[in-house]
């Protein structure tokens, strides 16, 4: 059996607009994790991007991956784990999501447990509390996915989809507690049956690949940005200068603070240039979307198999 692994998860954005914790997609952005067999638990940061936590055996990355063994009624071996990161963390980028993929997929592999995607999913989900970026990390493309209470996962994902973003990264970080924090308890009948109409038809835009409807929508959502927008300055500001500048349509990605625009593929210089220094506390960053989901390699042959 190989003592050595190397492990890609993409970032993701959830939500885009109306698809509340359950639409996602995968971005061309990463988590790089190296894995080999020690006698004790040791993890290197060779970027920023990652959490500083003392005790390895702490980290999110790590709780996931003895969280899955652990439910496979296996121990994990101890491991030195070097990372590498291009996911900023609390920007709602998927940053805890890809870190708990990651663990999911450790376990998978120092353990040779042969987990599906699903099987995957559900441990993911089950920490998350919600499957929609883990979903994405996982499968890549344009996912759709569902918990129900009794622990099944439904999930959809789709690899045709040829849009293109630009994500408006700020230079400050917002917990995912204090974003869900300021979200109603309940929604009315007719708001939420309206909220779930626009979530159809952003949702069919995109499949049909209608990105100026898709646009519109993403604009419309009723579940958590009208809540949300607030927390992050600038953000209406931006949506304005972003239509303007000629994006379909902009959102907040995940739970924020960063935001993303639907843009026309191959206009993302041009869009970046129309906006440069209008925003000096955001970072304009185009990303495509990645398709192949976690991807794992052994050893040395450096053979990939897709997860």
């Amino acid at each position: 059996m190989s003592n050595k692994w190397k492990i890609s998860v993409p970032a993701s954005t959830a939500n885009l607009g109306p698809g509340f914790d359950s639409i996602g997609i995968a971005l061309d952005k990463y988590l790089e994790v190296e894995i080999e067999l020690a006698t004790e638990w040791k993890i290197d940061n060779l970027t920023d991007n990652l959490p500083d936590v003392p005790n390895p055996q702490d980290h999110l990355m790590i709780i996931a991956a003895e969280k899955t063994a652990k439910m496979y009624g296996l121990s994990l071996p101890p491991c030195h784990v070097s990372m590498k990161s291009e996911i900023p963390l609390a920007r709602g980028m998927g940053s805890s999501a890809s870190a708990i993929v990651a663990g999911v997929e450790l376990a998978n592999q120092v353990l040779d447990l042969q987990l599906t995607a699903h099987d995957k999913l559900k441990v993911a989900t089950e920490m998350e509390g919600h499957p929609d970026n883990a979903a994405a990390s996982i499968f890549g493309g344009f996912t759709i996915s569902s918990s129900t209470e009794n622990g099944d996962i439904h999930v959809f994902h789709a690899y045709h989809i040829d849009a293109s973003f630009v994500l408006f990264i700020p230079n400050y970080e917002l917990k995912t507690e204090a974003a869900r924090s300021v979200l109603p308890d309940s929604y009315t009948r007719n708001v939420s049956a309206q909220a779930s109409a626009i979530a159809n038809l952003l949702t069919a835009a995109f499949l049909s690949q209608s990105f100026e409807q898709a646009g519109m929508y993403m604009e419309q959502d009723l579940f958590h940005e009208p809540y949300r927008l607030d927390l992050i300055p600038e953000s209406r500001d931006i949506i304005v200068a972003a239509k303007n500048a000629g994006a379909f349509g902009t959102c907040i990605s995940g739970a924020g603070p960063t935001l993303l625009s639907l843009v026309q593929k191959g206009t993302e210089k041009e869009f970046i240039s129309k906006l440069d220094g209008v925003f000096p506390n955001f970072e304009l960053v185009p990303v495509p979307i990645n398709r192949t989901g976690t991807v794992t390699s052994k050893n040395k042959e450096g053979s990939a198999v897709l997860s």
